[in-house]
């Protein structure tokens, strides 16, 4: 997989993380674990993507 393709592939993982957080933190009882642990995979990613780009 080329650079490109990968910086792609992370983004639209952490577009979807984004997502489903929203949706989480939404519910009357959200999940905290739940949430903890998306965000902590949503920094992950975040992190990576820094990484790889270009500044």
């Amino acid at each position: 997989m080329s650079l490109q393709g990968r910086i792609a592939e992370l983004s639209n993982r952490h577009q979807r993380l984004d997502e489903e957080i929203e949706q989480e933190q939404k519910r009357p009882a959200a999940d905290e674990i739940r949430l903890h642990d998306l965000k902590r995979r949503k920094l992950k990613i975040k992190e990576e993507l820094h990484h790889l780009k270009p500044n």
